[in-house]
């Protein structure tokens, strides 16, 4: 009785076994929302845990069929056959659902990272948009173009590493069916408002650049001739001190 009994055991944990395998491992899901991917990556979890947790009863099997072999040497020796081929099949189990579990997480980990460099490049698209606004209407000051054209500089300065980890993260999901339309949508939001707002931002800078480039031109020019002037009144008020006729003097003087 007690070989029957144990017998029927290993049925009943060959049967879970093969139940467990078509539920979580058989089964075809289709990644095509956050919350799919969401959801499968908790039900693996709990896969995993509940196939970890037969682990004690695998054990008192174990331990149950030992000791029959000890008393009962022939009905030991079938059942030890039979057990070790459940062993082996619990050993796989556990392998492929733990693999599986990892794989899904480390897929969330992945569209999470890469929701994470996309706000930090969306913040700096922002603040890009903003230094451009700002070099808008500018007073004909060559302080206030400076400024600006250091200001907008600075945020173009900014490393592309983060870019590189958008394109990566998300090919990777994308190759890998998961969250493709979602990511692709995403993307191409961002490599869109990216080049426009890059574009722009050269050109503010270029022009910038002429302009301060003509305003330092100017103020040269300027000042050149304000020291003329003043070397100019010098000199014409000491002619006028020393009262010497205009006709006197060379032409440019007269």
């Amino acid at each position: 009785e007690k070989a029957v009994n144990l017998k029927k055991d290993l049925a009943e944990m060959q049967e879970w076994m093969t139940q467990a395998e078509e539920e979580y491992l058989e089964k075809d899901f289709e990644y095509k929302s956050p919350e799919e991917l969401e959801n499968a990556v908790e039900e693996m979890k709990r896969a995993k845990e509940d196939v970890l947790q037969k682990e004690v009863r695998v054990k008192i099997l174990k331990d149950n069929i030992k000791l029959l072999a000890t008393k009962v040497p022939s009905s030991g020796q079938d059942l030890a056959t039979e057990l070790n081929v459940v062993l082996e099949n619990y050993q796989l189990l556990c392998n492929r659902i733990r693999g599986k579990c990892h794989t899904l997480e480390e897929v969330w980990s992945c569209w999470i990272e890469l929701l994470q460099y996309l706000d930090l490049e969306t913040a700096w698209l922002n603040n890009l948009e903003e230094r451009v606004q700002m070099t808008e209407n500018l007073p004909e000051k060559l302080d206030a173009v400076n400024d600006a054209l250091e200001s907008l500089e600075s945020v173009l300065r900014h490393p592309a590493d983060n870019r590189t980890q958008i394109r990566e993260l998300g090919q990777t999901l994308i190759d890998g069916g998961i969250l493709d339309d979602i990511i692709s949508e995403k993307l191409e939001a961002f490599n869109a408002r990216y080049e426009e707002l890059s574009h722009l931002a050269v050109s503010r800078q270029i022009a910038l650049e002429q302009q301060l480039q003509t305003m330092r031109e100017t103020d040269h020019i300027l000042q050149v001739l304000q020291e003329n002037l003043v070397e100019l009144d010098r000199q014409l008020t000491s002619y006028l001190t020393d009262r010497v006729d205009a006709f006197q003097m060379p032409q440019e003087a007269q």
